[in-house]
């Protein structure tokens, strides 16, 4: 594991938005791993300025997302269809057919995840998977629990997960209960891992992830297991290391 501390969130940023457009440099039709929440944002900010200034072509470029809510409109703003394209895809020239997300409200939601797998798989892979990490240490919406999901897989949120997410919605009742998330197996299968923490509350995941037992009652321990991965911390969640 590369680890990489950093003073502020902006260097973090601008530091992921970086290693996100060095990616595509190298290799013009790569294969993005996105993930939603505060998190990614400023890194988001970087790759929309690279692309406004000319560094960067993303029209070949071809993404997969995390995860999305079941049962949510994709207009609603809380919808990660609705955060992507408000804080990235709007902003740059990928062009809509490349772009791939988990249909929260299919009407067969496990043929939907089958159906995702072989999306990744027919794609080539994803080349490079961004992650943020709950308070929990789940990633995605890889809940703790007795076993590591494999695949793309409907999940029942965690009580902490739904009070993590509440602060974008009006009140926690709005927050949906379930989601539809990449598994385990498919984010391992990333040719490479970027994660990124920020704050305090992060910190202990983060210890575990970087220092603990590999068990899936801190699903991103499992990353221990991978051979690229670089995490980009502030000092707060990198406080216990």
């Amino acid at each position: 594991m590369n680890v990489l501390i950093y003073d502020t969130e902006e260097q973090i940023g601008i530091a992921a938005g970086n290693y996100m457009c060095g990616q595509v440099l190298q290799k013009p039709d790569s294969v993005l791993g996105l993930a939603t929440g505060s998190t990614p944002l400023k890194p988001y900010n970087q790759m929309i300025d690279l692309y406004k200034r000319g560094v960067v072509d993303f029209s070949q470029v071809t993404t997969f997302n995390l995860d999305e809510y079941v049962r949510l409109n994709v207009k609603d703003k809380n919808s990660y269809h609705s955060f992507m394209h408000e804080n990235l895809f709007d902003h740059i020239n990928i062009p809509e057919e490349n772009i791939n997300f988990l249909n929260g409200n299919a009407e067969d939601l496990e043929q939907e995840c089958k159906n995702y797998e072989k999306k990744i798989k027919a794609a080539g892979g994803i080349d490079i998977q961004l992650l943020g990490i709950g308070s929990n240490g789940h990633i995605a919406f890889n809940e703790p629990a007795d076993c590591f999901q494999r695949w793309s897989h409907v999940v029942t949120l965690k009580e902490s997960t739904v009070k993590d997410n509440s602060r974008f919605f009006t009140s926690i009742e709005e927050v949906p209960t379930q989601a539809v998330t990449m598994g385990i197996g498919s984010i391992m299968q990333a040719k490479k891992i970027l994660i990124i923490a920020l704050g305090k509350k992060k910190a202990a995941a983060i210890k575990q992830l970087i220092d603990g037992n590999v068990t899936p009652m801190c699903p991103a321990s499992v990353l221990q297991f991978h051979t690229d991965v670089t995490l980009m911390l502030d000092k707060e969640a990198a406080s216990l290391l």
